[in-house]
């Protein structure tokens, strides 16, 4: 709470400052000074961290995500800003623990997400969760609550994939019929080989 109230304040002064320098006609130092203004300012509303991490995130560079999101003090961030931590870890917990990940992302929800499109990614991870978990009904109401919010269609192609795999009998069912049919295969081959 110290560290914002301090970023708070710096912000202010130098804002303050700012409009000093524009008063005493030093327009060069003035706009060097407003340069410096809105970095602080910015910093102060957005977590660094957190767009390092997310930056990271959509390079596919998990370990490093996953450090600086480590790094991040969740008290200390907006409570918007903390729907997208719980998002963020959520996304990135998905391949290793489905229970961790739909409990982050259903927290994500719950504290909400500034875009549309955002809360639909969101929802889209849960329904992938759902369809691993073989609800698919809840996956399928999900999936309809995606479209619902993905008014630009930046997630078209995703919702797409997700409901196909659905249809298919979820995400599971998917990955057991190929497994499955890859084994029947070698017991087949083996069985020849015996006769």
């Amino acid at each position: 709470m110290f560290i914002r109230l301090f970023k708070i304040a710096l912000a202010a002064a130098s804002l303050a400052y700012t409009v000093i320098l524009f008063m005493d006609n030093q327009i060069g130092n003035g706009i060097g000074m407003l340069l410096l203004t809105i970095i602080l300012v910015m910093m102060t509303l957005r977590s660094m961290r957190m767009v390092i991490a997310f930056v990271n995130l959509r390079q596919q560079k998990m370990p490093e995500a996953k450090k600086w999101l480590s790094r991040i003090k969740v008290n200390h961030l907006w409570p918007k800003q903390r729907g997208y931590y719980y998002f963020l870890l959520g996304s990135l917990s998905m391949e290793e623990n489905m229970n961790e990940a739909e409990r982050l992302l259903k927290k994500a929800v719950t504290l909400g997400l500034k875009q549309s499109h955002d809360e639909a990614a969101a929802k889209l991870n849960l329904a992938v969760v759902a369809s691993a978990r073989r609800k698919l009904p809840e996956a399928m109401k999900l999936i309809k609550e995606c479209k619902r919010l993905d008014t630009k269609g930046l997630l078209t192609k995703d919702i797409k994939m997700v409901e196909e795999a659905l249809k298919g009998g979820g995400a599971r069912a998917a990955a057991g019929r190929s497994s499955g049919s890859q084994s029947s295969a070698r017991q087949q081959r083996r069985h020849g080989k015996k006769r």
